[in-house]
């Protein structure tokens, strides 16, 4: 049996502005918009080379939790995405600090042999840019 990561989901407060980075920073193909009317459920598959999925929820009432860019909880701790060199690591990050993104970690080697730097989405969610 062989085993692989369908895709990871996330709620989303702007569905259309989660979209539109995943699509413009990380040159993601976004399916067309779901829509469950009876459910009050919206979605987008947004895929990216490899057949690796991200699925962007909405919904009305979802409960927030207080997030703190300095504290870490139990539950996904972020989403890695990969990129093919060290120069587009640091081009894509500068490019994301222009923009406005917070920049939470800047490129560097980590300990276990991974280029990386640590950015926030929109809506907060830790991105990790890595390459290796």
């Amino acid at each position: 049996m062989k085993i692989s990561l369908a895709h990871v989901a996330i709620w989303c407060r702007d569905l259309e502005t989660m979209r539109q980075f995943y699509e413009k920073y990380f040159n993601g193909k976004s399916s067309t918009l779901y829509i469950n009317k009876n459910r009050m459920f919206q979605s987008y598959f947004i895929e990216f080379v490899g057949n690796t999925r991200i699925e962007l929820m909405h919904k009305p009432n979802i409960a927030e939790i207080p997030v703190s860019t300095n504290v870490q909880h139990f539950g996904l701790a972020h989403l890695a995405l990969g990129v093919d060199s060290k120069e587009n690591l640091e081009e894509l990050t500068e490019r994301l600090r222009k923009d406005g993104y917070y920049i939470a970690s800047e490129p560097r080697v980590t300990g276990d042999g991974y280029y990386e730097s640590i950015i926030l989405d929109p809506e907060n969610n830790i991105v990790e840019i890595s390459y290796k």
